[in-house]
């Protein structure tokens, strides 16, 4: 099926719905202790457990109703698998919580790669959904790269120096809000750079 034949609310809550989940189940089972196999776990770290095959399997549902995975969906996947893997087996939550600044350096390395070569890597993944003019898409590269890079160290101030229940809403409200507030404050350049408009 194709992803513009789907209803529109199905793609949003595939990609939502497990996060929103994770931290329903995180706010239920925070002060509880699981006992698995003589080990005592925090309800973080079953959560974590429990959110791994959910991501997965709703990233599957999303793969066979439109064909494809974008490249951050992949690579969102397969860190969270890893980190989400280490913080069960080593009942040590550090892991998943570092999991957002590894995205974020390597979505910001990538792209400034790709800005030292003189190319926007961005325009390679988005050109599809935002037809802009070269310089338009250069310049809004910088700006994501920038910002990728002030996530990762917004994450590791968070994670570090407050508690898990900080870091949790900071994960589920306070990074999707600041991804909502760049992209609406990229509105201007959009505008400018639209394929057709003038410089």
């Amino acid at each position: 099926m194709a992803e513009d034949t789907l209803p529109k609310w199905v793609k949003p809550l595939l990609e939502l719905g497990p996060i929103v989940a994770f931290f329903v189940a995180y706010m239920r089972l925070k002060e509880s202790i699981f006992t698995i196999g003589g080990s005592d776990y925090q309800g973080f770290i079953v959560v974590t457990g429990l959110f791994i095959p959910l991501l997965l399997f709703t990233t599957a549902i999303l793969w066979r109703l439109t064909g494809k995975i974008s490249p951050m969906q992949i690579m969102t996947v397969v860190l969270v698998t890893i980190f989400g893997g280490l913080t069960v087996w080593l009942n040590d939550p550090s892991f998943i919580k570092m999991k957002p600044t590894i995205i974020y350096l390597l979505f910001g390395g990538i792209l400034g790669i790709g800005l030292l070569r003189g190319q926007s890597y961005l325009r390679v993944v988005m050109q599809d959904l935002i037809p802009l003019e070269n310089t338009g898409w250069m310049i809004l590269t910088r700006r994501f790269t920038a910002f990728f890079f002030g996530l990762a160290l917004a994450n590791e101030a968070v994670w570090r120096s407050f508690s898990t229940d900080t870091w949790v809403y900071f994960k589920t409200f306070g990074l999707t809000a600041a991804l909502f507030a760049f992209f609406m404050m990229q509105s201007a350049l959009l505008s400018k750079y639209a394929i057709g408009k003038r410089d």
